[in-house]
């Protein structure tokens, strides 16, 4: 299976670090976690088109970032409305290796139990020497906040969506990468990776940023930049 709206947000300050993003527009708008964790800046590099970090024969864009947008109300200490948009100087071109990916509207809705995908370049377990070259993906399924509680309390807020707890997780490193459920047969934006087990353990739910939640804020501002 391809998906084809990932991109890396890298920064070269003596080794590269990376976030996994995915891409939702073609007009160089996408999302990232807040500030955290993904510190996505103006003087880094966008890679679009990437899946393998260690080869040298992707066909490749590395674009700059125009501007940055932190959601107003982020709370690093609830990790609520955890969220940056990007756009980036010049928009990225489409073809068979990029694409963007449909956002999730505000009424939509994803139930508990429904099987998603996570993709990204993070730990393939918490204590693994270095993060996969290769794009590694994982089906998920969703869970309900209040199922969600059970294993994060009152952490959960309806500004996060849950998934997991079923043998595989998002790790260090895959934070701001997509959580892509179908509707309509299409593949949407449901989440973006926020917070996790600090294990990367596999039976406990990886957290979210609930896009239905953020998607009025992403509007706005795309519409206003």
């Amino acid at each position: 299976m391809a998906f084809l709206w990932i991109l890396s947000c890298l920064a070269f300050v003596g080794a590269a670090f990376g976030c996994g993003t995915p891409d939702i527009t073609p007009r160089r708008q996408f999302p990232t976690p807040g500030p955290g964790r993904c510190p996505c800046r103006t003087h880094h590099r966008v890679i679009v088109g990437e899946h393998n970090h260690a080869s040298t024969a992707e066909d490749i864009q590395v674009l700059k970032v125009g501007q940055v947008f932190k959601h107003p109300r982020y709370n690093g200490f609830t990790i609520n409305n955890d969220i940056l948009l990007v756009k980036l100087a010049s928009p990225a071109i489409l073809g068979m290796r990029v694409n963007p990916v449909c956002l999730a509207e505000t009424e939509d809705n994803f139930d508990g139990g429904m099987t998603c995908v996570t993709t990204g370049w993070g730990l393939t377990r918490h204590n693994a020497p270095d993060t996969p070259a290769l794009l590694q993906q994982a089906s998920l399924p969703l869970l309900t906040n209040e199922q969600c509680k059970r294993y994060w309390s009152n952490k959960i807020t309806n500004l996060m969506i849950c998934a997991g707890a079923s043998g595989a997780s998002s790790c260090m490193g895959d934070s701001g990468g997509p959580l892509v459920c179908q509707k309509d047969g299409a593949w949407t934006l449901v989440g973006i990776v926020s917070w996790g087990s600090g294990y990367c353990s596999p039976n406990m739910p990886g957290v979210y940023a609930r896009v239905t939640e953020l998607r009025a804020w992403a509007d706005q501002t795309i519409a206003a930049n």
